[in-house]
């Protein structure tokens, strides 16, 4: 296996599951290599050698900058960009260069793909939305498209991780310090995943050799209320304090804040669970309980 983006937070538990599972994984890094698993690439600057995948049963790419970091500027945008499309190009050229030898390629993406739609049930064939966040999905997606059709290309529409080091890193915080909240209304629908699940999921799309998109989230329907009460009763901590959507925008920006806070996606992992995967953590409820000590 070869995974490139493995110092991420989902990266590194993929990584740590294949290998105690006796599985052999090669990892991408951008330094020198330091390790005999390691090899060193610099997408933006020399291609991938397509050496590199042969003979691995997948090729995982899970690059890019954190859409968590705040503000957005027409800078950072430049990188969030550019952090997915580059990579994924890259091992998008060594794939096609195998031809029918080329490893599958499973390829990181986001539940940003899709319009903010109250009340609808969105599935991996609903249309794709026109924020700033959905076109980088988009984009992303088309980068990995380009391996070809020789072997299958898994586009992994990823929630946000129920994890310290996910979406709850800053509402963690806000939570210990008592002024968490409503965010925006509160009862907007977000997607979310536990990290167990999630890198049981990409693994079930590798066994499963399931191509073309993907949802990597959580199965039942949860609200921003939802998965903030639930962090505040298990941090033992009010949840009271709201936070106006103009304020969001305000300290965030709106590309940021739509995206991400006060967008109403109700997103189902319809192919997963049709393909046989079952969840360890079905409620948001659960997520949180794995992630946070109980207090």
């Amino acid at each position: 296996m070869v995974v490139a983006g493995s110092s991420g937070l989902i990266g590194e538990a993929l990584v740590a599951s294949l290998r105690g599972d006796g599985v052999a994984v090669t990892r991408l890094v951008r330094r020198e290599a330091t390790a005999p698993d390691e090899v060193s690439w610099d997408p933006q600057r020399t291609p991938l050698d397509s050496d590199v995948l042969a003979g691995a049963r997948a090729v995982v790419g899970l690059n890019g900058a954190s859409i968590g970091r705040f503000p957005w500027t027409r800078r950072y945008k430049h990188e969030l960009v550019w952090s997915r499309i580059a990579p994924t190009q890259a091992i998008a050229a060594a794939v096609r260069a195998l031809g029918d030898d080329a490893p599958a390629f499973v390829s990181g993406s986001a539940v940003g793909y899709y319009p903010s739609a109250h009340g609808v049930r969105l599935t991996e064939t609903s249309p794709r939305g026109d924020s700033f966040l959905a076109d980088l999905c988009g984009e992303w997606e088309n980068a990995a498209r380009a391996a070809g059709s020789a072997v299958p290309v898994a586009l992994l529409r990823t929630a946000p991780v129920v994890h310290a080091r996910g979406v709850l890193k800053p509402l963690i915080l806000l939570t210990r310090l008592g002024v968490s909240g409503p965010i925006g209304r509160g009862t907007q629908a977000w997607p979310w995943i536990s990290l167990d699940d999630e890198v049981r999921a990409i693994r079930h799309v590798i066994d499963a050799r399931l191509d073309g998109p993907v949802n990597l989230t959580g199965p039942t329907r949860a609200t921003a209320n939802d998965l903030g009460f639930a962090l505040a009763r298990r941090m033992n901590r009010p949840y009271l304090v709201p936070a106006p959507e103009w304020g969001l925008k305000l300290v965030l920006g709106r590309d940021a804040t739509e995206a991400l806070l006060t967008n109403d996606t109700f997103v189902v992992p319809e192919r997963l669970e049709a393909s046989g995967f079952t969840f360890s953590h079905p409620t948001v409820e659960d997520a949180v309980a794995a992630a946070v000590p109980a207090r």
